[in-house]
């Protein structure tokens, strides 16, 4: 289906008011993996309204409404068929700590459409301020089969070298196991996407079940970030980015490795199962598959 590069870059931008409270900032925390141990005190920074902090990957869902990788299909000139489209990459740069309960303005537009020859990838940039002034500003990568060979910029290849992981032994590394049940959850926060609960429309898309949503495992890394290495605070994270490069199915377990750099923690996500299913991953080529590259938390 039809591309227009140019409409979509020409498009004004689109202005929506959000509001959320306690309830979406839990929500999004559970969707994310939070509350196992259901008692630990240190979950329960996530998941009881008296000691809440939120963590800053709310802001990808917050109001409720579709996710940058859904909105950017509705601008003018874009018209392709969602089982074609992939969410490539995400940015977030966070202003100040996000409120428990708030509301702000969110102002969207597409600020580039890359050609990739045989694909497109369109890039959404949000910014979101409430009465106070910025909050956070956000960039969803969007990843189009068969829309490119248009004639377009082929746009940058790929993070920049600084975003590598480190030759050496990480820091720490991470097993974070996922629901089976992980995907029907975290699409209650506003991505309703059917290649996360539609087994048809995966087949359709070529997988051989429905996914887990990438900004899922972009969630749940931070979390482990933020509990592994930033003390458990939530409002030293200042941004974060990356790649997402594979797909994570529900049921499977993240393996996160992470190194300390200055004023940064590099990561890397990749997927592991368990011992006995590991003579069919390897036929599949997913005995350890990346999932998430080019991946840095910014800190205080």
């Amino acid at each position: 289906m039809p591309l227009d590069a140019a409409r979509a870059l020409a498009a004004g931008p689109r202005s929506v008011e959000i509001a959320w409270d306690r309830k979406d900032v839990l929500l999004h925390h559970l969707g994310i993996g939070a509350g196992v141990p259901a008692t630990d005190p240190r979950e329960l920074r996530y998941t009881l309204e008296t000691r809440l902090q939120v963590l800053p990957s709310f802001a990808t869902v917050a109001g409720g409404g579709a996710p940058g990788v859904i909105r950017g299909l509705s601008v003018p000139g874009v018209d392709v068929d969602l089982a074609q489209v992939l969410h490539g990459g995400q940015t977030l740069a966070v202003h100040r700590p996000i409120p428990v309960v708030g509301r702000a303005t969110a102002v969207s537009r597409v600020t580039a459409v890359y050609d990739k020859g045989t694909a497109a990838v369109l890039v959404l940039r949000t910014e979101a301020a409430d009465a106070d002034g910025p909050l956070w500003t956000e960039e969803a990568q969007i990843f189009v089969h068969g829309a490119g060979g248009f004639g377009g910029d082929r746009g940058p290849s790929g993070p920049t070298a600084r975003l590598d992981p480190p030759a050496g032994e990480p820091d720490r590394v991470v097993l974070r196991p996922t629901r089976e049940d992980q995907a029907l959850l975290h699409r209650l926060s506003g991505d309703w996407n059917p290649l996360h609960a539609d087994p048809e429309f995966a087949a359709r898309a070529g997988y051989e079940r429905p996914v887990l949503h990438g900004l899922c495992t972009y969630g749940t890394t931070l979390k482990t970030v933020v509990d592994t290495l930033l003390d458990g605070e939530a409002t030293r994270v200042t941004g974060y980015s990356a790649r997402f490069t594979g797909v994570v199915f529900p049921g499977e377990t993240l393996r996160i490795r992470m190194w300390r750099g200055e004023g940064s923690v590099l990561v890397t996500v990749h997927t592991v199962r368990g011992a006995s299913s590991l003579e069919r991953d390897r036929e599949r080529g997913r005995g350890e598959a990346p999932v998430l590259t080019g991946m840095v938390v910014e800190r205080h």
